[in-house]
């Protein structure tokens, strides 16, 4: 805020005439938990009051609740699919009015020159972007990113206002051992928030991680691991993403044991915009956190004052004098459907300009090696690794089967897929191979550039030739998602964007999302959770228990490979 508008808020705190009034509200106090029936006040996108009040401008609450804005405490904006200001028209009309980015995405593909983007394109948003500096990229040294940031890296962002701390810290390995590049990021971030991401990690690695620094997490299983965390100073995220929904069971036992929740926030992490656009955003963990027996105020209390406390976002996240006139006016609070959204001050309306300009350094980005047709062949050695997919969850199990064959070689069944992984940053020729079940395909293949969290090009599919011809789409548009079947393109979404986002307009992009989910269920995938979402994290070898990258098959439990393809 900057000293003009200040003075002026402080100057007619006490004028019972405001330039916009909110009237006959039911207001959500976060801080008495309480309802309060009254008028709020704003000049210059501050609240200046609450009671009663008359304005140059007034909106008519008519008896419905008003909320502060809510936050989103971990979200990649990259997962979305969108640009920035895209995403930003998807999630405020559902009442999201702040998030906290991690830009690692686009940090594993493009470095600092990534992060740096994410900042320039979200600081005339009128959604409040705040940003965690990616702190692991790439997130382990198994598999091949598109850059490496290390502590001296980070510096340039220290002074940047809306950068607030150290984003997740996925290497919990190399955290828990004390390893010195990671020590220097946590050291050069210790006095601001450090996120964690520790999923199963419990008992003295846990303490050990805790100790060197995070403080946040957001893969939580199981009631037993929230508590042990918030018992060791923790604060938690709630997490419902596209893939990532079962924490519904967590929110059942929170409200069943009155668990304290001021130390708990709400998160989407990722999101695609089809999902939000259907279902909502923020808005919609709330309504499923009510639904399973927290009581609202509670949990409004974790989609907007638990997160700015954690993030010190100083005058964020309540409806008091001399906060952000970010306010969310919601029907009721069971289905919290948003009626009207203020950003600061201003009703939200979604603005047809978005001030976007091409970066060669981030728009050409896929850089994939010559392929054979035989490189996806996959010899049989005995019983096989499968990465076998658990419904509704990132995390996998290891399973060692008799695979079908022919000639020693791996043959895709009704229930067992080829999974590749390609690199696509230096055109170095290295992939990896594999098996997964849980992925339903008949007569396809999908594939995505889109591979947490190094984003190498990742590929499924029952047979070579389709999977071969989805690669070959990807490489021709620059990156983004491909789905295939006998040798015709069904449908694809390029994502120009470091591989990672489009451009397009946002109903542009959601009528792509629409028709890859839709020809990806014309060829057998499920539809409970986001299948797109589900491949591009099996990549990701730091959640349990077993992930491929481009360097192999990798046991993410024991940290070593299962099959080396190096």
């Amino acid at each position: 805020m900057d000293k003009s508008r200040l003075k002026n808020a402080i100057i007619n705190a006490g004028n019972r005439n405001a330039a916009l009034v909110i009237k006959n509200a039911n207001i959500v106090n976060v801080f008495t938990e309480e309802i309060i029936h009254g008028d709020v006040a704003i000049r210059d996108g501050i609240i200046i009051g609450i009671g009663s009040y008359s304005g140059k401008e007034e909106i008519d609450a008519d008896g419905a609740y008003l909320c502060p804005g809510l936050i989103d405490g971990h979200v990649h904006i990259e997962s979305s699919m969108a640009h920035p200001s895209r995403f930003a028209d998807c999630i405020i009309p559902k009442g999201t009015t702040t998030i906290i980015a991690d830009p690692h995405e686009i940090a594993n593909v493009c470095g600092t020159d990534g992060i740096q983007y994410m900042l320039d394109q979200t600081e005339w948003l009128p959604l409040s972007v705040f940003f965690m500096i990616p702190s692991c990229v790439p997130c382990t040294g198994f598999e091949t990113s598109g850059a490496k940031i290390v502590a001296k890296d980070m510096e340039q962002f220290l002074s940047q206002p809306r950068v607030v701390g150290l984003g997740e810290v996925m290497d919990y390995v190399a955290t828990a051992n004390a390893d010195g590049e990671m020590l220097d990021k946590i050291e050069l971030f210790k006095n601001r928030p450090i996120d964690g991401h520790a999923p199963r990690l419990t008992g003295d690695s846990l303490k050990a991680y805790c100790t060197a620094g995070p403080e946040t997490d957001h893969e939580c299983m199981t009631f037993e691991e929230v508590k042990e965390k918030l018992a060791l100073g923790m604060r938690i995220h709630l997490r419902i993403g596209s893939a990532s929904r079962a924490v519904e069971d967590i929110m059942r036992s929170i409200a069943e044991s009155n668990l304290p929740t001021n130390r708990i926030m709400l998160c989407t992490d990722d999101k695609h915009l089809e999902d939000i656009n259907n279902e909502g955003h923020i808005n919609y963990i709330l309504r499923r956190a009510v639904a399973n027996g927290i009581p609202a105020i509670k949990a409004i209390q974790m989609a907007t004052i638990n997160a700015a406390t954690t993030y010190g976002l100083k005058r964020y996240g309540a409806i008091a004098p001399g906060y952000r006139a970010d306010i969310v006016l919601f029907d009721n609070l069971t289905d919290f459907n948003p009626r009207l959204v203020l950003t600061n001050g201003m009703v939200f309306k979604p603005s047809p300009e978005a001030k976007m300009k091409p970066d060669p350094k981030i728009y050409n980005s896929v850089h994939i090696a010559p392929r054979k047709p035989e490189c996806l062949k996959l010899q049989v050695n005995g019983k096989m690794p499968i990465i076998d997919l658990l419904p509704n969850e990132l995390t996998t199990l290891l399973r060692y089967e008799e695979v079908p064959c022919e000639n020693g070689l791996f043959v895709s069944d009704s229930k067992l897929l080829k999974l590749a992984v390609f690199e696509r940053h230096h055109a170095s020729g290295r992939f990896g191979l594999g098996i997964v079940r849980g992925i339903e395909i008949h007569n396809g293949a999908v594939a995505s550039t889109v591979g947490h969290d190094s984003h190498n090009l990742v590929v499924a599919g029952d047979n070579d030739s389709d999977m071969l011809l989805a690669i070959d789409v990807l490489e021709e548009c620059g990156g983004g998602y491909s789905v295939v079947s006998q040798g015709k393109v069904l449908a694809r979404i390029p994502l120009p964007i470091a591989g990672l986002m489009s451009d397009a307009p946002l109903n542009k992009i959601l009528e792509m999302q629409r028709k890859l989910l839709d020809a990806l269920g014309s060829i057998g995938s499920w539809r409970s959770s986001d299948p797109f979402i589900t491949l591009s994290f099996l990549a990701l070898p730091v959640i349990p228990e077993v992930r491929l990258t481009d360097m192999g098959v990798f046991d993410v439990t024991q940290m070593k490979f299962i099959v080396d393809n190096q």
